[in-house]
């Protein structure tokens, strides 16, 4: 058996010259260029791949290779699985070839075998590097390019893997950093098996989802919380990548900028213990990333206010000549193109390799006293309500429940409120569910109060656009909205100030 460790990229097919230009600087100690035909069987209910086995037969130059990869896992965009491999002599599954007892209960291996069929078959042409590293680090370099099959239906195959052969995970970064400097590589995790899946069984494509809690429990450490977390977030912003490469979804979008920010909130509430100098460079790539972003934020305003033709504007006389104007300013957003070029630049798979190297490598470790090791060494809980309750303090400052607060005093506060709604993901599993809702709730209104807020604002742009009654009755309209708003706004306020914090006994 053996475990493959790799990374793997989506490129075009013109980045070859770039990848060579890039492995012509380094060592290589073998050089070689195959065509590979691989058919992929399961049984007709998918039983295999319901527990995440695959079983493939690879041929090249009359040699036939079987192989079956049993569950992996993809942590920070490297992915690691076990393999078992067994020369073949034919394209006729074979399964007494591997060890019997890699396959899954509840069928025995004859049922199995008999049940099987070819699904669908990847065919492309694999030019592979082998590279020595400054460390003695060996990696393989793959370009294929080919496509998947399945009956009528093909899809293409372009990507570059890295696999680590021998030595340090923290080359295969080294290595994969060097080649996305000049950008064009989207980190992947997407396999061709996957890939063939989707189009044996007609998948159109995963469906867009909320940022679920993290599976905190009570025995877990502080490090292994914040490890699980910063994973967790990772593999969120992956997976909704994907989607927006498969489809236009600004919903998917958004998920990523959820997960930015969830990840650097996760960053601020471990930064007692975890030094600011040790996530530097990843803080400030992120920083960037979620700038570059923010006019999801205004794209989402302005869809609420066009929905229906501009429902919510049907009592202003102006309301076509508003809808207009609106979109105007729409049309001005960033487009799917801008949006994929900057998924494929440089600089954005750099971010994404160092936050993966950083978390693989528990690059913040070097950076901790005894002390700070102590701490993280603790069970989580202890450390996490220490965490809610600075959270609390923070809202508590930002929403004194001792006056009145204006427009501008919510708007201010948005990505406050915002951040520090993040904190309790990490440690929501640790306390009762019900109790947990019914406190973040109010709190979660709040923060859709301030968008019902600054989605007003859009508006005020274009109230110099307009003359006479039209400006005079929009101007109306707006004050009548925004003083509806702050009242609900207020009241929820005050269900948030007395509601018990359900973190405390």
């Amino acid at each position: 058996m053996e475990t493959e460790i790799e990374l793997k990229f989506f490129v075009s097919p013109d980045f070859s010259n770039a990848l060579r230009d890039k492995i012509s600087q380094t060592k290589v100690l073998q050089h070689s260029c195959r065509e590979l035909g691989n058919t992929y069987f399961d049984t007709p209910d998918n039983w295999l791949r319901q527990h995440d086995i695959g079983l493939r037969i690879r041929r090249f130059d009359d040699v036939y290779v079987q192989t079956v990869k049993t569950s992996g896992r993809v942590v920070a965009g490297l992915h690691q699985r076990p393999e078992f491999n067994a020369e073949h002599d034919s394209n006729d599954p074979l399964l007494s070839l591997h060890p019997s007892d890699i396959w899954p209960t509840g069928k025995d291996t004859e049922t199995l075998q008999s049940e099987l069929t070819p699904l669908f078959s990847t065919n492309f042409t694999r030019e592979q590097w082998l590279i020595a590293m400054p460390d003695g680090s060996q990696i393989e370099v793959a370009f294929d390019q080919g496509k998947v099959e399945a009956g009528d239906k093909e899809d293409p195959i372009c990507e570059v893997e890295l696999e680590l052969k021998s030595g340090q995970t923290d080359a295969l970064f080294t290595l994969a950093r060097s080649f996305s400097e000049e950008g064009g590589m989207r980190l992947g995790n997407l396999s061709k098996a996957a890939k063939g899946y989707r189009l044996a069984s007609g998948y159109t494509g995963d469906d867009v989802k909320p940022l679920a809690l993290v599976s905190t429990d009570k025995h877990d450490t502080v490090e292994s919380c914040f490890i699980n977390s910063l994973e967790h977030g990772l593999s969120h912003w992956h997976y909704h990548e994907q989607i927006y490469v498969e489809r236009e979804s600004v919903e998917a979008l958004n998920e990523i900028k959820s997960s930015i920010s969830f990840i650097r909130q996760l960053l601020t509430v471990y930064g007692g213990v975890v030094p600011r100098r040790a996530s530097a460079l990843v803080r400030q790539e992120l920083k960037w990333l979620e700038q570059e972003l923010k006019w999801l934020n205004d794209y989402d305003y302005l869809e609420a206010l066009l929905d229906d033709k501009g429902h919510a504007l049907r009592k202003l006389d102006a309301r076509k000549f508003l809808v207009g104007e609106l979109k105007l300013v729409q049309e001005a957003l960033p487009d799917r193109e801008e949006m994929l070029t900057l998924l494929n630049s440089a600089r954005y798979t750099g971010l994404l390799l160092d936050l993966s190297r950083w978390i693989l490598t528990r690059g913040w470790q070097p950076f901790l006293d005894d002390k700070a090791r102590d701490k993280m060494a603790l069970t989580v809980e202890p450390f996490s309500v220490k965490q809610l309750d600075r959270t609390w303090a923070e809202l508590m400052e930002a929403f004194p429940p001792e006056r009145a607060l204006n427009s501008q005093d919510y708007i201010d506060q948005q990505y406050r409120l915002m951040r520090n709604l993040y904190t309790g993901v990490s440690f929501a599993s640790l306390f009762d569910f019900e109790e947990r809702n019914s406190f973040r709730l109010p709190w979660s209104d709040l923060l859709h109060g301030i968008d019902d807020l600054l989605k007003l604002r859009t508006l005020d742009n274009m109230v110099d656009k307009l003359e006479g009654d039209e400006q005079e009755q929009l101007q109306r309209w707006l004050s009548r909205q925004e003083s509806s708003i702050l009242h609900a706004m207020e009241q929820t306020r005050i269900i948030c100030i007395e509601a018990e914090p359900y973190w405390q006994d």
